[in-house]
């Protein structure tokens, strides 16, 4: 039986993670597993580990790696998660890379790649500062880049609603740039070292970096 494949996307905050990511989850039929999506979806379904969660953010501290790893754990026993997951947001340190190693072994999953999306800083002041997402249904967006066909309406749900996350301005945008180097730099080399990290080229146009990381999805679960 061939094992279920399990892929890594790498890159910093704007770098196109969440657009790439609900791509290939409408062409592979691949499940996007957000770190974020998750804690909540755990903490509103009342799950033991969620209700661990629930407690520590109340407490106003942060949720720990094991506390993380069993959320994921749970969500990657589901059926939907056969054909493929895309883990956004874990792991984010070569810690929690060894620790989710050992839980894909676990669960009779493997790593198919870590894909890093290769960005210029500088122009990613632009990228991020421009970009909103759809109220309703999530879907991202650009003032110059990638607007709806049909101004103030949501192309995937019909939504008229529209927010823009607050710290998404040229103060902080550098600022999260050099922590995501400084934090992943660790995480590039350990997937080096293993042989599955990929490469690509995240400035540009949307359908080419899709054709890109469509080729590597496909290589991976060949």
């Amino acid at each position: 039986m061939t094992q279920t494949a399990v892929l890594i996307l790498l890159g910093p905050p704007g770098a196109g993670k969440g657009t790439q990511a609900r791509m290939l989850e409408d062409k592979f039929g691949l499940v996007q597993l957000s770190t974020g999506d998750l804690l909540r979806a755990a903490v509103a379904a009342g799950t033991e580990a969620g209700q661990q969660a629930q407690a520590v953010m109340a407490a106003g501290g942060l949720v720990s790696d094991e506390i993380v790893l069993a959320i994921l754990k749970d969500r990657m026993a589901e059926p939907d998660t056969q054909k493929g997951a895309i883990l956004d947001g874990f792991p984010r340190t070569a810690k929690q890379a060894a620790a989710l190693d050992m839980l894909l072994e676990e669960q009779g999953m493997r790593l198919g790649a870590a894909i890093s999306l290769e960005v210029d800083d500088t122009a990613m002041v632009e990228r991020v500062s421009g970009r909103y997402t759809c109220g309703g249904c999530g879907e991202g967006y650009h003032d110059s880049f990638k607007q709806p066909a049909v101004a103030g309406i949501c192309d995937k749900c019909g939504s008229t609603e529209f927010k823009r996350r607050a710290d998404d301005n040229a103060e902080t945008v550098g600022a999260r740039l050099a922590a995501y180097h400084e934090q992943t730099a660790p995480l590039i080399t350990y997937y080096e070292g293993k042989g599955a990290l990929k490469r690509v080229d995240a400035m540009g146009e949307i359908d080419r970096i899709a054709g890109d990381l469509s080729a590597i999805v496909e290589d991976v679960t060949a």
